[in-house]
């Protein structure tokens, strides 16, 4: 009778630690400041400085599609959810030698919702629907370079890509590099944190937000995708122009997803994101 009201025990005593083990684990709903910008910067293609008519035919086609208005309306159909452009790539590998000739090959990140990402296993986005129309006003076949974020400036530069499509902020830093088009879309970084946060829930401002930041430590985590504004924002970069936050801890990511999965599974406090992926990304997780 012991031995089986001790198993009894057993069994409920393991029973409830893991109701709580799994309370704790739990994802959560994660909630963006979208109205409290932390910084403001534009979009731009990223091109080899000396591929002049490149950017050329980019700069024109640009502006003819905001004259038109079909850039707005590219982009508020990816945002809004009715857009239906995908795309395959016709091969499986990126071209080189003399068949690269035939191809405009788009270097990007296509882990950026609105701007690029994928759909089951094809490709679409802003930029992508872009560079579709680039691709058709040069007489070239469209090749989709997928690779990590901080790759991208580096293909171009380097010409194992054309141009570089990855919802990519213009700064001098870059420039040094690469060129860039004219922008074609305002963007700005934004916080996300967990719909049960307390520590940002009083903020009324952006300078509310840099101020709770800066009274944070090392054990406060902040995490953003690896080589981007929101990353160098939040880390510090002196050749950027950010100071960013030494006080606390900054966790990079290959995609801001994992980034936004890892806070609403409670392993980082804050995530810092371009603000129209950050909407998308938090959307999809609050499912």
């Amino acid at each position: 009778m012991k031995k089986i009201l001790a198993l009894t025990l057993s069994i409920v005593m393991l029973a409830a630690s893991l109701v709580v083990f799994s309370a704790c684990g739990a994802k959560a709903n994660v909630k963006v400041f979208e109205a409290y910008e932390l910084t403001a910067e534009e979009y731009a293609f990223a091109i080899d400085k000396e591929n002049t008519a490149l950017k050329e035919a980019a700069n024109e086609l640009l502006a003819d599609l905001k004259e038109s208005g079909e850039l707005a309306t590219i982009i508020n159909s990816f945002f809004d959810g009715t857009a239906t452009f995908v795309y395959e790539n016709p091969i499986s590998t990126a071209p080189t030698g003399a068949e690269k000739d035939n191809y405009l090959v788009v270097a990007t990140n296509a882990y950026f919702p609105p701007f690029e990402y994928y759909e089951g296993n094809k490709l679409t986005g802003v930029d992508m629907k872009i560079a579709s129309l680039l691709a058709e006003k040069l007489g070239k076949t469209l090749y989709i370079y997928d690779m990590e974020f901080d790759s991208v400036i580096e293909s171009v530069d380097a010409g194992l890509a054309d141009i570089g499509m990855a919802g990519m902020t213009v700064n001098e830093e870059r420039l040094k590099k690469i060129d860039f088009t004219t922008p074609y879309y305002e963007s700005a970084q934004v916080l996300i944190v967990r719909e049960d946060d307390t520590v940002f829930a009083d903020c009324k401002s952006a300078d509310d937000i840099v101020a709770k930041l800066q009274a944070q430590d090392k054990t406060f985590k902040v995490g953003a995708q690896n080589g981007t504004t929101g990353y160098m924002y939040s880390a510090g970069n002196a050749d950027f122009g950010y100071d960013g936050f030494t006080n606390l801890t900054t966790d990079g990511y290959t995609t801001g997803a994992l980034a936004v999965r890892d806070l609403a599974n409670g392993k980082i406090n804050a995530v810092i994101l371009d603000k129209q992926p950050a909407i998308m990304i938090a959307k999809s997780n609050n499912k």
